[in-house]
């Protein structure tokens, strides 16, 4: 019987929770994301988990952990280009980290302190998420703007790789989690998928703080609402 692949393994242990966030973020970012305050805002709280990850990788290049920062993969620049279009060339003077996200930083740096692979979790599921369901979001905000394609707009570039093929990205990160995954002991692995469910719940909660979201969801809710009462009252006008 074939051994299962690491990332089958990671993919399988976050299931659940992994719906679930989806849920979240398409019901919660999804609804308010022609917003441009709601993308901002989750630029935002997103920017310093990806920083410290990045951080993280560097200080740790010539372990494991290196072989995950690839070529074009790097996001926190990006981040900062965008922030600067929404929030101004100087957003860094009033900016602060909320408190889900300092709480979200401190537990990165206790991995990283205890035993830095298990910032593996981390990387895999935070880039791939933003390589495949980032993605997604940005095409639902090109919508709302103007049906535009997935080349470079301002303010989108966290999403857009210039030099390097999204596929490809994604092909190569499975490729190193499954050989990185071969070199650890089942321990590590074993904490390393616990950790998988972590990543989303700590998501869950930086996602839940982005503030303007919940307005524009239930407003959006109540117009859906109305629209449906309207129709069914005009069936039962025509039908009955």
């Amino acid at each position: 019987m074939a051994t299962k692949l690491f990332t089958q393994e990671m993919r399988e242990a976050t299931k659940t929770i992994h719906n679930m966030s989806d849920a979240l973020v398409n019901i919660k970012l999804g609804v308010s994301i022609s917003n441009p305050e709601v993308w901002a805002e989750g630029l935002m709280v997103f920017y310093e988990i990806f920083r410290a990850l990045e951080q993280a990788m560097e200080d740790h290049k010539d372990s494991l952990i290196g072989e995950f920062d690839l070529p074009g993969l790097r996001r926190a620049e990006a981040f900062e280009a965008d922030l600067a279009f929404y929030f101004g060339d100087h957003w860094r003077q009033t900016y602060e980290i909320r408190p889900e996200v300092a709480q979200y930083l401190a537990h990165l740096k206790r991995l990283e302190d205890e035993n830095p692979y298990l910032l593996i979790a981390y990387i895999y599921h935070l880039y791939m998420g933003l390589l495949s369901g980032g993605q997604l979001l940005k095409s639902k905000k090109d919508f709302f703007k103007s049906g535009k394609t997935a080349t470079q707009d301002a303010g989108d570039a966290v999403t857009y790789f210039k030099d390097v093929s999204i596929a490809s990205l994604k092909k190569r990160m499975k490729e190193i989690a499954n050989t990185v995954a071969k070199d650890l002991d089942d321990e590590t692995r074993k904490q390393i998928l616990q950790e998988g469910v972590q990543v989303f719940k700590l998501n869950n909660t930086i996602i839940k703080s982005v503030r303007g979201v919940n307005d524009i969801f239930y407003k959006r809710v109540g117009i859906c609402l109305a629209i449906l009462c309207i129709i069914l009252l005009l069936i039962r006008f025509i039908f009955f």
